[in-house]
C-alpha cells in the first residue's frame, strides 16, 4: 500500500506526521532495507570522538542517540505485531528517558551497536514481510491512540530519519 493513503487515512496519533512526512514514497519495505544501510554508513562516518559529544546538558550522544534508535524500533515492532494478532490491543507507552537513563549506550562500541541495529532492522524487515495487507490495516491502540500496523512501521523509518537529522544538524 501506498505511503500517499497513510497519509490520507487516520491510522495514528497526528504526533506522528512529523515523521510520517520524512519518509521516501516507496514501499514500507524498499524504506525499511534502504534506511538499515544509510543508517549504518551514517554512524560508521561519525568520529569516535564526537560519539559521546553532547551538544548541551541533558541531550543525548550520537551513541545514545543510536540506542534510543534500537529501543524505539523494538517498541514499534511489537506493537505491530501485538495489533496484528491480537484482538482490542491497547498498548502502554513508553517513557524514553527512562529508557535512556538505564541502557548506558556510552559504555558499548560503536560496532556492538551497530551490530545490535543490524540485528534489530533484520528483524523488523522480516516482521513486516510476514504481513498481508488486511494485517497491515489492523488498527490497535498504543499510548491511548490509534495505531495500525502500517504506520508502526512508517514511524520507525520516519523516527530514525528524524534523528539522523538531529545529529548531522547539531552534533557534526
Amino acid at each position: 500500500m501506498p505511503l500517499q493513503a497513510l497519509k490520507v487515512i487516520s491510522e495514528y496519533n497526528s504526533y506522528y506526521a512529523t515523521y510520517i512526512d520524512k519518509v521516501g514514497q516507496g514501499s514500507l519495505l524498499e524504506n525499511l532495507a534502504e534506511g538499515m544501510v544509510k543508517t549504518v554508513h551514517f554512524f560508521e562516518g561519525i568520529p569516535s570522538d564526537k560519539m559521546e559529544y553532547r551538544y548541551a546538558e541533558g541531550k543525548w550522544s550520537p551513541k545514545e542517540v543510536l540506542q534510543h534508535l534500537i529501543d524505539t524500533e523494538r517498541i514499534f515492532s511489537y506493537r505491530a505485531l501485538f495489533i496484528a494478532r491480537a484482538k482490542n490491543a491497547n498498548l502502554a507507552g513508553m517513557d524514553q528517558d527512562e529508557f535512556a537513563a538505564t541502557v548506558n549506550a556510552n559504555a558499548k562500541s560503536v560496532e556492538l551497536l551497530l551490530e545490535e541495529y543490524v540485528s534489530v532492522r533484520t528483524a523488523t524487515i522480516t516482521l513486516f514481510k510476514s504481513f498481508g495487507d488486511v494485517e497491515l490495516l489492523k488498527i490497535g491502540k498504543a499510548s491511548a491512540s490509534d495505531l495500525s500496523v502500517r504506520a508502526s512501521g512508517y514511524i520507525i523509518c520516519g523516527h530514525e530519519l528524524h534523528h539522523i537529522d538531529i545529529v548531522r544538524e547539531r552534533y557534526l
